[in-house]
């Protein structure tokens, strides 16, 4: 299987340097902001897989783009929890009408941010054992 190693590095790489960011907003408190970029991290890391392969990475479904990669590389429960997980949380962090009362900022915890990063390091772990030829 011919792979474009350079486009998955590419978006490999946005995917590594999201995920070094969620920290920060941990630390401050943005914990609705660390659980997007864990959801943003998760999505360049699974589309790094399809556009190597040539695919379309089209949409913000990660489980829609996630069984287009176990279609392809073995597909493992634990990546699919964290794929179902964080694809919750594409809208909800972010846009102030997500709850029916209260912003964003005022539901998410600690605790939810933490989640979402183990989630999205799931998946980088993941990506990373199936792409090694590209590392």
């Amino acid at each position: 299987m011919d792979l474009d190693c350079e486009e998955f590095n590419r978006w490999f790489n946005q995917a590594l340097y999201t995920f070094n960011l969620v920290d920060v907003d941990i630390n401050n408190g943005g914990y609705s902001w660390a659980c997007f970029k864990s959801q943003q991290c998760a999505e360049m890391a699974i589309k790094s897989i399809l556009k190597a392969l040539g695919k379309n990475a089209f949409g913000y479904g990660l489980l829609k783009l996630y069984d287009e990669v176990s279609a392809i590389f073995s597909g493992n429960d634990d990546v699919h929890n964290s794929v179902s997980y964080l694809d919750k949380l594409y809208i909800s962090p972010r846009y102030p009408d997500a709850f029916a009362e209260g912003s964003p900022w005022e539901h998410f915890t600690a605790n939810d941010a933490i989640t979402a990063k183990k989630s999205a390091e799931i998946i980088i772990f993941h990506v990373k054992r199936e792409m090694v030829r590209c590392l």
